[in-house]
């Protein structure tokens, strides 16, 4: 029953689907031998095997990758001559499509033996579908996260399966019994520096809007890393309002539950803050070059993925120019004066989540990846 598998995460969301499907993976296959990189979760699951490259790697946008090419071809010169060296049976790539697709390519054609799946549908079906033959040369499998994604690949030799969104397994079992504090509003800037440089001064801004209005309310952050505690704390510290805002140590999934209301940065954050029953709303920014180009690609109408399976924008999306603090602070203030906008809207949040599956996702993802160590 041994067996060998490389694993690449380089966000912190992947960090944590990999982990869930890593530990599952270890009890279907205990002597199983892992290496790769990923984050802290990841690392905890399986060992020193996986190196912590997480926070260099997050990195979003073509501005910003450029800036750290240097260091994503040395991690990609490294990986690769670890992989060489293990030859492992199977390649497990999670999310984080533009390095991992140069990746399977590399990793194909020097290992073409070795069974590569893709964990996490890249957006093919927002943008970029001249990827989609791309995807049939490289993964032998992609696990699907959406209920619509394995029709994209019908007709094609790749193997797609929807396995579930494994953000519910790890959602629920953080799910607490707490009643909603109606003076508190969550401000979510994302996990990554430069979304933090981006959305954390609108989100002060729209803050500064609100006491003006409501002196009585009080703001939270949660700080994804020890580092983005300092940088957001040092901008608070500037504001009039500052002893009415707490940045915390991480806690983001607490606040979600606790808040009565919050702005999220667009990504993963907004599926955590729906699935809580969350009012919020969306805000998006990239540098203009990263935004023009992508414009010019994506073919969908909302960029947040709950509006993408309703079909209808339920949570309101404020993109680049848009995402200002007049039009952010009149959303909010609407979820803090009206219940029945918030009771109506949570309700079609709890219909639109029940799409993504039900728990169980982790063990169905690991029973995938199993199978390709028998073929």
């Amino acid at each position: 029953m041994s067996g060998s598998l490389y694993v690449v995460a380089g966000e912190l969301s992947g960090d944590a689907h990999a982990a869930g499907l890593l530990e599952a993976l270890r009890g279907m296959r205990p002597d199983l031998s892992i290496r790769g990189a990923g984050g802290p979760k990841m690392r905890a699951v399986a060992g020193e095997g996986v190196r912590d490259w997480v926070d260099q790697a997050a990195v979003m946008g073509v501005v910003e990758v450029l800036k750290h090419y240097s260091f994503f071809k040395r991690s990609f010169d490294e990986m690769l001559a670890e992989i060489r060296e293990m030859r492992p049976d199977v390649l497990l790539l999670v999310d984080y499509p533009g390095f991992n697709f140069r990746f399977a390519a590399a990793v194909r054609r020097e290992l073409p033996r070795t069974r590569i799946v893709q964990y996490v549908c890249p957006q093919v079906w927002a943008w970029k579908k001249g990827r989609i033959p791309k995807m049939v040369e490289l993964f032998d499998e992609v696990l699907c996260l959406l209920p619509f994604e394995p029709e994209i690949f019908e007709g094609t030799a790749l193997k797609a399966n929807f396995v579930g969104h494994p953000l519910v397994d790890e959602l629920e079992s953080e799910r607490v019994d707490v009643v909603r504090d109606p003076k508190r509003v969550a401000l979510l800037p994302g996990s990554r520096e430069p979304e933090v440089d981006k959305l954390f001064p609108l989100m002060l801004d729209t803050a500064e809007r609100l006491t003006a209005a409501d002196p009585e309310l009080v703001f939270e952050v949660p700080a994804a890393r020890p580092a983005l505690r300092e940088k957001m704390e040092a901008m608070v510290a500037k504001q009039r309002f500052a002893g009415q805002l707490e940045v915390s140590d991480g806690g983001a999934h607490g606040l979600m539950q606790r808040a009565a209301c919050g702005v999220v940065a667009s990504g993963t954050a907004t599926v955590e803050a729906a699935y809580y029953g969350l009012p919020y709303c969306l805000v998006y920014k990239l540098a203009w070059p990263t935004y023009l180009i992508a414009r010019m690609v994506v073919k969908i109408e909302h960029i947040g993925l709950i509006n993408i399976l309703a079909k209808d924008e339920i949570i309101e999306e404020f993109i680049q120019s848009e995402a200002d603090p007049c039009q952010v602070s009149r959303a909010l203030q609407r979820f803090l004066s009206s219940p029945d906008d918030v009771r109506e809207l949570q309700k079609r949040l709890a219909e639109t989540v029940a799409l993504l599956g039900g728990t169980g996702a982790h063990q169905r993802a690991a029973g995938a990846v199993a199978r390709w160590f028998e073929a």
